[in-house]
């Protein structure tokens, strides 16, 4: 009685634009893979690669991977890994990495080990001479700071500030010194009262609360600090992953002078009614909008 050949096992794969594509093997070790912080189109080739050739995934939120390696045709096992279970689990991924094992790394969103349970894995395989391996990608500080406006040369990332109002205070007054610009993770329903904490001890510094980066409602305001924390006290409680950046110390020179308000007012008066010109300006300078209508006025009144 003759039976069939056992076929061979099919090579791990992910699909990108309709099409499948084989992933090479993997080095045995720790692959440090960032992932899409709101668009699940910025991710890499090889870090699709990594996670699809991996023998396992571990994931911050299962939920939230779950749906991109879904995304991308990948059916590697996931199994979580997060400041709860931390404790556990890296005596069993350690296991595994001993024996040759070849494990991805990831976070909810962006880069592993910000503001995750991340750094002390890699700080003991490091430790043992084990591999780890970056694939770099995505990260919502870096894509906040580029879009702040404000200087990119030297920057400080302090993740949260304490919830309590008085230790807030006492860490800003720690931080006001360094000479950098500062970027911090906040709550949505925190953001307006860590804002006029830090107006009142940083002062008048320029600043940028950048939300939703990467997704359909991507949004950022820029302006002093002080009317950044009047505009978020005013509206409805923000909504989404909110980075805020704020310039170092100095920087008040950098708040748009009343020259580049009124180039800017002329540029959009150009081509667009007064009242569109006036709210385009005003979100791109961080102005009060009176204060910039205010403008406005006088340079339609110039006009001949």
């Amino acid at each position: 009685m003759s039976t069939s050949p056992t076929p061979a096992p099919r090579a791990p794969s992910y699909t990108a634009f309709g099409l499948r594509a084989e992933a090479e093997p993997l080095a045995p070790g720790l692959h440090i893979v960032a992932t899409p912080i709101g668009n699940l189109r910025d991710i890499s080739f090889r870090a699709l690669a990594t996670l699809a050739a991996a023998d396992a995934v571990l994931a911050e939120d299962t939920r939230t991977s779950k749906t991109l390696l879904a995304h991308y045709g990948i059916s590697t096992p996931l199994y979580p890994y997060h400041e709860h279970n931390a404790e556990q689990m890296r005596p069993k991924i350690l296991a595994k990495l001993r024996e040759g094992g070849k494990l991805a790394l990831i976070s909810d969103a962006g880069t592993p080990l910000v503001s995750d349970p991340g750094y002390k894995l890699v700080a003991e395989l490091v430790a043992e001479g084990l591999p780890v391996t970056g694939i770099p990608g995505p990260s919502a500080v870096l894509a906040a700071l580029v879009l702040a406006g404000l200087p990119t040369d030297r920057f400080f990332f302090e993740g949260f500030l304490p919830p309590k109002a008085a230790a807030r205070r006492g860490r800003l007054t720690e931080l006001a010194a360094i000479p950098g610009t500062l970027v911090f993770f906040e709550s949505p329903r925190r953001l307006a009262e860590m804002l006029s904490d830090a107006a009142g001890v940083l002062g008048e510094r320029p600043g940028a609360v950048a939300r939703e980066l990467t997704k359909f409602y991507e949004n950022v305001q820029r302006g002093p600090l002080s009317v950044l924390a009047a505009h978020y006290d005013g509206e409805e409680e923000a909504r989404g992953e909110i980075v805020v950046i704020i310039g170092p110390p100095g920087a008040e020179e950098l708040t748009p002078a009343g020259d580049v308000i009124e180039e800017r007012l002329r540029a959009a008066l150009a081509q667009v009614s007064l009242k569109e010109a006036v709210a385009q300006v005003a979100a791109e300078t961080g102005q009060p909008r009176r204060k910039v209508y205010a403008r406005a006025l006088e340079l339609t009144r110039e006009e001949p």
